[in-house]
């Protein structure tokens, strides 16, 4: 959520920034609901001025006739407040609600553009690896060796699913444990969270509104299933006051992810690129204010690091204002090459969010006894998502005779394994 308060003092920049996404119509809506507002928590104020003078009044009256009417008077004056602080909360509902359907504010540095293929090559480490041998998909790979059974996955749950066997179920496993190992070096303290969150929590961290129609929702018992781990992280301190030296707390989790995508037909239809639920590792940041923009850099840090120890190619782009979200202020995709179905890969993405997830969540800290509150800024990172980084490996570590090479980071999380076989 947005700070009301920048609505007051620099509207023109508030809708530039807006005008960017396209989303500034109701801005004007905002700034007049809270002018109005304002105007009349003046005049309560007033009235409560007033009706405390007139009481002390009429405490030293002593003739009845003297101080009924100003009782009566008074009590006029309380309908007359308790009337405007029903229009008070009414406006307050009223502009939080428009305030929660704003997106976050582009940095000031994040390139213009309409959607990904604007996005901006930021490095690259590697090449568009070509191999020595016509390349095969992964889902070619995946059900020659026995790895992934496409039909057993529809037949249980329907289109866009799968089943992993044997040493595809373990590879992923291997690719998890190595991750969050990998990410408790980095600094990260591994969590597990529930899949199941309140819708609360869903408006914590900004998936709601904006994510609705992508997300399975119980309305029986009114709970939804995790699009991501982000967000029962955003809401493990919702309401609390931190000190400024709790700061920064790192976290790592994996998590099974849900999400109702309406997939193109024409898109992505072979393997397992997209589905409605898929596995990945999160990295996540409460960190100060004035270190958060430090922090996006760690972050995508941490994911390119992890790509290149699997060894393979990789490249970071900054995220154009429409490929940004909803809640990103600015942030970063890391892409892995993968020569089977020859193309880059979006296994992370890496966001700094600012405070506008604290703001919806109430995640506040202090510098110090006597210090004013602030609220914390958040950032979120894949390192990295699964399915597609598998994709990537079986693609890049694939032979002639179709088995598939073990990375060297993976053989310990797979008893030691150099190579996967027809299973």
């Amino acid at each position: 959520m947005l700070d009301i308060r920048l609505f007051r003092e620099k509207p023109d920049m508030v809708r530039a920034a807006l005008r960017r996404r396209h989303a500034d119509e109701s801005l004007d809506e905002i700034i007049a609901l809270d002018e109005t507002r304002r105007a009349l928590l003046v005049s309560v104020e007033k009235l409560k001025g007033e009706r405390k003078r007139v009481s002390k009044v009429i405490a030293q009256l002593k003739d009845a006739a003297d101080r009924d009417p100003k009782i009566a008077e008074m009590r006029a004056v309380g309908d007359r407040i308790t009337e405007l602080d029903g229009d008070i909360a009414f406006l307050n509902e009223a502009m939080n609600a428009l305030l929660l359907e704003l997106p976050n504010l582009p940095d000031a540095e994040v390139p213009d553009g309409e959607g990904d293929t604007e996005n901006v090559l930021v490095r690259q480490v590697g090449e568009e690896t070509e191999l020595s041998f016509e390349a095969r998909p992964h889902w070619e790979l995946g059900e020659a060796l026995g790895l992934i059974n496409f039909e057993q996955g529809r037949r249980i749950s329907g289109a866009r699913f799968y089943v992993l066997h044997g040493d595809g179920a373990r590879l992923v496993r291997a690719l998890v444990a190595w991750m969050l190992d990998l990410h408790q070096t980095q600094g990260y303290r591994e969590v597990a969270v529930p899949y199941i969150v309140r819708e609360q929590t869903l408006w914590a961290s900004a998936h709601l509104p904006d994510f609705e129609n992508n997300m399975y929702h119980d309305v029986e018992d009114d709970v939804w299933l995790i699009p991501t781990s982000e967000s029962p992280i955003t809401s493990m301190y919702a309401g609390q006051i931190l000190g400024a030296s709790d700061l920064p707390l790192q976290y790592t989790s994996y998590s099974a992810n849900f999400r109702r995508e309406q997939l193109s037909a024409g898109r992505d239809v072979r393997g397992i690129k997209r589905g409605h639920q898929f596995e990945k590792v999160e990295m996540y940041h409460f960190t100060l204010p004035e270190e958060s923009e430090q922090a996006l850099n760690r972050l995508t840090s941490d994911a390119e690091e992890t790509c290149g120890r699997l060894g393979l190619s990789y490249r970071t782009v900054e995220r154009c204002v429409g490929d940004l979200g909803f809640k990103g202020r600015r942030g970063y995709d890391v892409e892995v090459w993968s020569p089977g179905v020859r193309e880059w890969l979006e296994v992370c993405s890496t966001t700094n969010v600012g405070d506008f997830q604290a703001r919806r969540a109430g995640i506040r800290f202090k510098r110090g006894a006597g210090a004013r509150t602030e609220y914390v800024h958040t950032l979120n990172g894949t390192g990295l998502g699964l399915p597609r980084t598998m994709i990537a490996v079986m693609e890049n570590y694939q032979q002639p005779d179709g088995t598939i090479v073990v990375p060297d980071v993976l053989r310990p999380y797979l008893g030691g394994r150099e190579l996967i076989g027809p299973q």
